[in-house]
């Protein structure tokens, strides 16, 4: 009780010190002072803009009923022109109407009336006749048959050097057809003749614009222009509201009205600057009387404080800290609760008092800071018992220090967020620092998200899929239980990937897998394994393979559904390999090996299909492995070389060229055919390594070749898509040809269709730069991918090359007839040679000369044989070619020379 009393004395000691209780005072009446000014000001400022709102509204009530009459006048100038001519025809309407006086003055008004050609034929004042059919009205009236007059922009024509708003309405004969236009042309100052100084002032704005934003006649002051863009007003603008002109920038209070029966709007604006020029005469006034009497009152106040000048100064210590405190805390991103403790009878703290908060506290809490404070917790926060605050800020009290906690907490308005507080002991009470971290949260758990779901399907990815595989295994075990897992890899994918984009690829892929999503249950796991290859888990499953095979037949039709990327409508399907846990396999990575050997085993039934895993199936992957590990040495141990197969000219016989064909000689397995490691040297980025050994090797042969003084031959090296998208395949090229001293024409590379057509923009790019360098390009087993004709002929290519599917049945097979004739067609329109590869019958050479191909190459003449080979068959050409044939036989005889 003491206590409070010496407290209560001390602040009304305070209280009554001169420097502080006359300054307040003089705040207080400054306060009042500029609240008063302010209020005055904005009671003047407020009338002043009614005042020019209300006059711009009244002006443009004024401006539209002048406008609707004259508009109106000369609509109905126009009408009866229209009447005229059609009861007196072009010739005799304006005189008739003369006689009348219906006519209106020619000081004002031009009328003319054209024909359905365009021509003016009459007009009044008298002008000379020209052709209007270029102009806009013209046109608008010919090609519309509408009965509602056309305002044109301000223009002149040769008849009427003076600028000029031309009405028109469209002519009709006696069959309702287009016979021409009838025209009143006005002086755009004749709309806005009306402006009035007085009322307008130097800087308003009078005038009309069209629904296409353009200007027919504005005048501000003296000055009328036309053609400026007009402005286009909010939906809640062009009632007197203050905006910025679009034509000079300046702000004025702008009405806007559309004028009834006519595709034009009525604009006045009064300058904004000219409207409050009273106002702010008047502000001035207000504020030099203000600042007057503060200034009065704060030099008398100065005075008076001066004697006690060492207990201010004092004072204003202690009020910088305070200040730097409350500054520090306001601009502090956590929220501050300075809380008292309230004990109860036997002295135990049962709650807690808020005395001080700053403004984030006031936002969490979503109360005002009077609300706030003197507030107990357990009201602003009533869980804060049950939930472990209460028993955490007590420990505070008892044992300082410092504590530190996040909890989720329910805030007023049904809001919940994530907090962390900080909890310090202070005298009789604790302070509380609040930081919302809601965004923290939620950026983590997003984290954890992208960590375990791929991107792009939203599935769980590889590590959620091991992840739950392990889960689905530790289940099974305690249960007795199986598990099933299906590797599922989609069948042509990416053919849809390379000829539509990856755009299309993708959505592709989101589609697949929202429908294999909705074939499972709940506790399975769908996720993607990368790239077109998906995983599912099926746990707690019998010991029945055969009981999973309704769902991933499910799944298989689900993905063969028809879908629409980009307008275009797509197929795939799917292969899957399935295993059973613990069956085929006791851990994760057993389980997903054979499942994929499984799909692989799908993929050779002809995909689409679905396969249970058996322990034969390792045998190929095995295979492949050993081959892989044997590749990479493959190189350097000098296991590869090169066969070489002629190429025939059709015509000639001769040989012209060859194609260099690689072999691999394993150690342990013999000749390994191109057929069983090309594919794994692409997977594995050897075919870069290889690729360039092939096209050092070949090119050092040709040059070889020449150098033994052989027939010049071509050589054609195979371009695989691994080497043609490496970056620095011309600096290849060009390293084999300046070592080697091979001339480029010498050396022809082969690309695929499909190749050039993953990146068109690209592959044609590459070309066109192979091109120069002199190298001939040919496309390599044309008609087996997707090139469109656009593209083709935009390939910098010399040869085509028809693939051997389509001539192994040329001879019998009427399609493959067909598709070699209308290739050969192709190519020599597009000024290409073409080849056909794979001839191994005289059928089928007969055909292929019959419908003129050029070239060909196949076991009828040779296979792949060894330089050495290449060499004796050149030297025996030329001995025929020179007579002197020693076997006493053609390398090759065409049928023709045969004859």
């Amino acid at each position: 009780m003491n206590g409070t009393r010496a407290r209560f004395t001390r602040l009304l000691g305070l209280g009554q010190e001169t420097h502080i209780s006359l300054p307040l005072f003089a705040v207080l009446l400054l306060v009042i002072i500029w609240m008063a000014t302010d209020h005055f000001i904005g009671i003047e400022r407020s009338a002043a803009q009614n005042a020019a709102r209300d006059s711009s509204r009244e002006l443009i009530d004024t401006y539209e009923a002048q406008m609707q009459r004259n508009l109106g006048s000369i609509d109905q100038t126009l009408k009866v022109l229209k009447y005229a001519v059609e009861l007196k025809g072009t010739a005799g309407a304006l005189p008739a109407l003369n006689q009348q006086g219906l006519l209106p003055s020619g000081l004002v008004f031009v009328v003319s009336i054209a024909d359905r050609n365009g021509i003016v034929v009459a007009s009044n004042p008298p002008a000379r006749k020209i052709d209007v059919s270029q102009q806009g009205y013209f046109g608008f009236h010919r090609d519309s048959d509408t009965a509602t007059p056309y305002v044109s922009q301000t223009l002149r024509d040769d008849a009427n050097p003076d600028w000029h708003l031309h009405f028109t309405r469209r002519l009709n004969d006696g069959e309702g057809r287009f016979a021409g236009v009838v025209i009143v042309e006005v002086d755009p100052g004749y709309f806005t003749s009306g402006y009035e100084r007085s009322r307008l002032g130097e800087s308003g704005a009078l005038g009309l614009y069209g629904s296409d934003g353009v200007f027919r006649a504005l005048r501000i002051g003296d000055k009328v222009v036309w053609g400026q863009p007009a402005p286009r007003p909010a939906p809640d603008a062009g009632a007197g509201q203050a905006v910025a002109s679009d034509w000079d920038g300046v702000r004025r209070y702008t009405s806007v009205r559309r004028l009834h029966g006519f595709s034009l709007i009525a604009l006045v604006g009064l300058s904004e600057h000219e409207s409050m020029a009273a106002f702010e005469q008047q502000r001035r006034n207000y504020l030099w009387v203000a600042g007057s009497g503060s200034a009065v009152l704060v030099v008398i106040v100065t005075l008076v404080c001066v004697w006690s000048w060492q207990l201010t100064r004092t004072r204003r210590r202690i009020r910088r800290a305070q200040e730097t405190y409350a500054a520090a805390s306001e601009a502090s991103l956590d929220a501050f609760f300075v809380m008292r403790s309230v004990s109860g009878e036997r002295g135990a703290i049962v709650d807690f008092i808020i005395e001080a908060t700053n403004t984030r506290a006031e936002k969490l809490a979503g109360m005002d800071k009077p609300d706030l404070c003197g507030m107990r917790l357990s009201a602003m926060l009533p869980a804060f018992r049950d939930n472990g605050i209460f028993d955490d800020l007590v420990k505070v009290m008892q044992d300082g220090g410092v504590h530190e906690a996040e909890w989720l907490a329910e805030l007023s308005g049904a809001r919940t967020c994530w907090l962390h507080r900080q909890v310090v002991a202070v005298e009789d009470g604790v302070v509380a620092i609040v930081r919302d971290i809601t965004e923290r949260k939620v950026a983590e758990e997003r984290i954890r998200h992208m960590a375990h779901h791929d991107e792009l399907t939203g599935l769980p990815n590889r590590s959620l899929i091991r992840d739950r595989l392990d889960q689905a295994i530790v289940q099974a075990q305690r249960r007795g239980r199986c598990v099933a897992v299906a590797f599922i890899d989609l069948d042509g994918f990416k053919l849809v990937n390379d000829g539509l984009g990856h755009n299309a690829g993708d959505e592709l892929l989101r589609i697949v897998g929202t429908r294999m999503a909705a074939c499972v249950r709940r506790e399975d796991t769908l996720g993607r394994f990368g790239g077109d290859e998906f995983v599912i888990i099926l746990p707690d499953q019998a010991d029945n393979p055969m009981a999973v095979a309704p769902v991933l037949e499910k799944i298989r039709q689900a993905v063969t559904e028809p879908i629409l990327l980009g307008g275009q409508e797509v197929q795939v399907s799917c292969s899957m390999g399935v295993v059973m846990y613990p069956r085929d396999g006791a851990e994760p990575n057993t389980l997903m090996m054979n499942a994929d050997a499984a799909m692989y085993r799908a993929k050779e039934m002809g995909n689409n299909n679905f396969q249970f895993y058996t322990r034969e199936m390792n045998a190929s992957v095995e295979e492949k492995l050993v081959l892989l590990e044997g590749l990479r040495g493959a190189l350097d141990d000098g296991q590869f070389h090169l066969l070489y197969q002629p190429k025939v000219d059709l015509r000639s016989g001769l040989i012209f060229g060859v194609e260099a064909l690689i072999r691999w000689e394993h150690p342990e397995h013999g000749v390994v055919s191109p057929m069983r490691f090309i594919g794994l040297a692409e997977e594995s980025g050897l075919i870069v390594a290889i690729g360039d050994w092939v096209l050092h090797t070949a090119c050092r042969q040709n040059k070889a070749w020449q150098d033994a003084g052989l027939a010049p031959v071509t050589m054609s090296v195979n371009v695989s898509p691994r080497q043609f998208e490496e970056k620095r395949l011309i600096d290849r090229v060009a390293a084999a040809l300046r070592e080697s001293a091979l001339p480029a024409a010498a050396l022809e590379l082969e690309v695929t269709e499909s190749l050039i057509m993953r990146d068109l923009a690209q592959s044609v790019g590459k070309m066109r730069e192979l091109k120069a360098m002199g190298i001939s390009l040919s496309i390599d087993d044309f008609g087996t991918g997707y090139s469109s004709l656009s593209a083709l002929k935009s390939f910098p290519i010399s040869t085509l090359k028809i693939d051997k599917s389509f001539v192994r049945e040329l001879a019998d097979n009427s399609d493959d007839q067909a598709i070699a004739m209308a290739v050969i067609s192709l190519g020599h329109m597009l000024n290409l040679r073409v080849i056909a590869e794979g001839v191994e019958t005289e059928q089928q050479c007969t055909f292929l000369r019959d419908n003129d191909c050029d070239e060909m190459q196949g076991y009828l003449f040779s296979r792949p044989v060894p330089a050495e080979q290449i060499a004796l068959l050149l030297e025996e050409q030329a001995r025929m070619q020179a007579g002197c044939d020693s076997a006493g036989r053609p390398l090759f005889r065409p049928q023709a020379d045969a004859a």
